[in-house]
C-alpha cells in the first residue's frame, strides 16, 4: 500500500451533521490505501450529530492540513454552517487547492456557499435539490455526479456509492471492487422506498411535514446565503 500515491482526506464537521454522510464515505475512502484523515471543525470540542451522539474533531480550521480530498457531509446543521464565515472560508480555501472537491447530501450546499459549484454539475438530497441552482450549480438527478474534480453524492446512503466511485477514479475499478467486497456492500433493502417517486404519497407528505417542523426556514436561509454570494 505504501507504493500507492498518498492522499490526505479532510472531512468537515459542524453541529447537527448527519453522521452517516461522514462515516459512510470515511469507512470506504480510508480503505483506498496510503491515506491519512482529519476531522476538521471550528474547535476540538466534540460535535453533536443529528443522531444524538458526538464526533471528536482531530483538527481545527487553524491547524488542519490542506486536504488532497475535501469531503463535506450534510445534515440539518448545514444551513448554520453556510451562514458561518469561518466555516465557509475554510471550505473555500481547502476546495481551491484540493485535488478532489466532494460532498455528500446537503454538504453540496456548503460547497455552493463557498463558491465551489458555480458552473459544475452536481447533486444532493432530493429534498434540497432545488437549492443547488441558486449557487450557480447545474442540478443533476443522479446517485452521484462527477464533473471534473467535483464529486457530489445524493442523500446520506449515496455517500457509500460516491466513495466507491471516487476510489475507482483514483485507484482503479479493481481496487474499488476489493473495498466493496471488504465492507460487504451488497444492498438488499427490505423496502423499495428510497426516493420520493417510489414511496406512498402519505409517507412522502409525512417526511415533508417533519422537515417543515424542524427546518421550515431552510429554503429561505439558503437563498439568502446564495444571494449574498451572487448579489444582483
Amino acid at each position: 500500500m505504501a507504493s500507492l500515491p498518498p492522499f490526505h482526506i479532510g472531512f468537515v464537521l459542524f453541529p447537527d451533521v448527519t453522521q452517516l454522510d461522514f462515516t459512510g464515505p470515511a469507512q470506504v475512502l480510508t480503505r483506498m490505501g496510503n491515506t491519512t484523515i482529519e476531522l476538521v471543525a471550528k474547535s476540538l470540542d466534540p460535535v453533536m450529530t443529528d443522531a444524538g451522539f458526538t464526533l471528536q474533531p482531530t483538527a481545527t480550521f487553524a491547524t488542519a492540513r490542506m486536504p488532497d480530498i475535501l469531503c463535506v457531509p450534510g445534515g440539518f446543521g448545514v444551513v448554520p454552517a453556510m451562514e458561518d464565515e469561518e466555516t465557509v472560508a475554510w471550505v473555500r480555501a481547502a476546495g481551491e487547492q484540493a485535488q478532489w472537491v466532494t460532498a455528500v447530501c446537503t454538504g453540496a450546499l456548503l460547497l455552493g456557499a463557498a463558491g465551489l459549484l458555480k458552473g459544475y454539475r452536481a447533486t444532493t438530497h432530493w429534498a434540497s435539490h432545488h437549492n443547488l441552482e441558486p449557487f450557480g450549480a447545474i442540478p443533476v438527478h443522479e446517485r452521484y455526479v462527477f464533473d471534473r474534480n467535483r464529486v457530489t453524492g445524493g442523500g446520506v446512503t449515496a455517500g457509500i456509492d460516491f466513495a466507491l466511485a471516487l476510489i475507482a477514479a483514483i485507484r482503479g475499478p479493481d481496487h474499488a471492487k476489493f473495498v466493496q467486497l471488504s465492507v460487504e456492500y451488497d444492498p438488499q433493502p427490505p423496502f423499495d422506498a428510497g426516493s420520493p417517486d417510489k414511496v406512498e404519497p402519505a409517507i412522502l407528505e409525512r417526511y415533508k411535514a417533519m422537515v417543515a417542523r424542524l427546518a421550515g426556514d431552510r429554503d429561505a436561509r439558503t437563498r439568502a446565503v446564495a444571494e449574498g454570494l451572487n448579489p444582483s
